[in-house]
């Protein structure tokens, strides 16, 4: 599908959870809806500008009839997704630009501001149902864990937590220690078993649902930059149990295969624009995967024909590739060169130069390589096997 301009950057997005439709939420305010076939054709459903700030947030409700939006300008806004109508403003529903908005029932829905705190809702009401101040910078992303009915959040003071929206406290129910380093996104693997987090650095954090939050038990280098955004694949595919999208601040969107850890492929490529949102349509089942940066389009990539490509490929890179290593499984990307991450520095914002001289000595590969206690599939990985990607 060629690419969907939009006219401005976009901040999010979201599909509609059974038809073809794409929202979007741009740096001018707008939000922009659109149709898409599954022959590449798209046209607007509808334009609105619900405030002059920037949107950064967008969430459908279960049945996709109402789209909530919001972003610098503090206010909640509920719109009508058959019309484009604004049905209700929630004004100054945080003290802070919000950054994250996500559904977790069909009536409570949560979001995340820029300092770091979380507010669940229930949009029959205009006030907040509780309010949680336990992170101390901004929320980056939500997961709702649905076997546990629980709300598990990552945020840029290092740490991820987990709330039991059904109680009544005010505080999580856990929360990790400080991994020093931005926590940036959130995605399940082995049914819902293991947590996958991407990280300012360019590694893949592994948590374990049924061992506590306390702390990662396995970590995966090789991104060469932040990894902002993460997705699963839909369950038709036979390997998306461990298999993930990873969208990074160095423009691609790969297919990563954990346990083993491989690199699959790339999916897109928006070349110096880093990839902040992946979404997949149809709940996340569907064939179609968006993916925004700081371009004015929305690209659309059929996920169908990318996994097509890679499966005909892979048994012919996986007999060459095992008669080079021998036995044994990877942990880290061969793609990838661990020690990317130490350039990092540079594309930092000022107030964050302390944070750089850390996060050098933690990307130092000889530091990593020291430590005894790492997962049991990682091995030394290859830098330069995938060099020309």
């Amino acid at each position: 599908m060629p690419d969907i301009p939009v006219g401005s950057q976009i901040f999010d997005l979201a599909f509609h959870p059974t038809n073809t439709t794409v929202y979007t939420g741009l740096l001018d305010g707008r939000i922009k809806a659109f149709r898409y076939d599954e022959q590449g054709q798209y046209q607007q459903s509808f334009s609105i500008r619900p405030s002059k700030r920037s949107c950064r947030s967008l969430a459908t409700n279960e049945d996709g009839s109402r789209l909530h939006g919001a972003g610098k300008a503090k206010s909640i806004f509920t719109i009508d997704t058959a019309t484009g109508d604004i049905l209700d403003t929630r004004k100054d529903a945080h003290d802070s630009p919000i950054n994250r908005t996500k559904q977790l029932l069909p009536n409570m829905f949560c979001t995340g501001d820029d300092d770091g705190v979380i507010k669940l809702w229930d949009p029959r009401q205009l006030q907040e149902i509780r309010r949680y101040a336990h992170h101390f910078d901004f929320i980056s992303d939500f997961l709702w864990l649905e076997n546990k009915r629980q709300l598990l959040s990552t945020s840029g003071d290092g740490t991820l937590s987990v709330i039991d929206v059904r109680g009544r406290k005010k505080e999580p129910l856990a929360q990790s220690e400080d991994q020093e380093d931005e926590l940036l996104s959130a995605v399940t693997i082995r049914n819902g078993s293991k947590v996958v987090v991407g990280t300012q650095l360019g590694i893949l954090s592994i948590f374990n649902a049924t061992h506590g939050w306390g702390d990662c038990v396995d970590r995966v280098p090789g991104h060469p930059q932040s990894i902002d955004a993460l997705c699963g694949l839909p369950s038709s595919y036979p390997s998306s149990h461990s298999t993930i999208l990873t969208g990074s601040s160095d423009g691609l969107m790969r297919i990563v295969q954990l346990f083993p850890t491989k690199l699959l492929g790339i999916v897109a490529d928006h070349g110096s624009f880093p990839v902040e949102r992946i979404a997949i349509d149809q709940s996340g089942e569907g064939r179609w995967v968006g993916s925004a940066g700081h371009e004015d389009v929305l690209k659309l990539t059929d996920l169908k024909e990318v996994l097509e490509d890679e499966d005909s490929n892979q048994d012919a890179f996986l007999e060459e590739h095992e008669s080079d290593e021998g036995e044994g499984t990877s942990t880290g990307l061969q793609n990838l060169p661990v020690d990317a991450a130490e350039g990092q520095g540079d594309e930092s914002s000022e107030s964050e130069d302390p944070k750089e001289r850390k996060r050098k000595r933690k990307g130092q590969k000889d530091s990593l390589a020291k430590k005894k206690k790492k997962g049991r599939n990682e091995v030394d990985a290859d830098p330069s096997f995938f060099a020309g990607l």
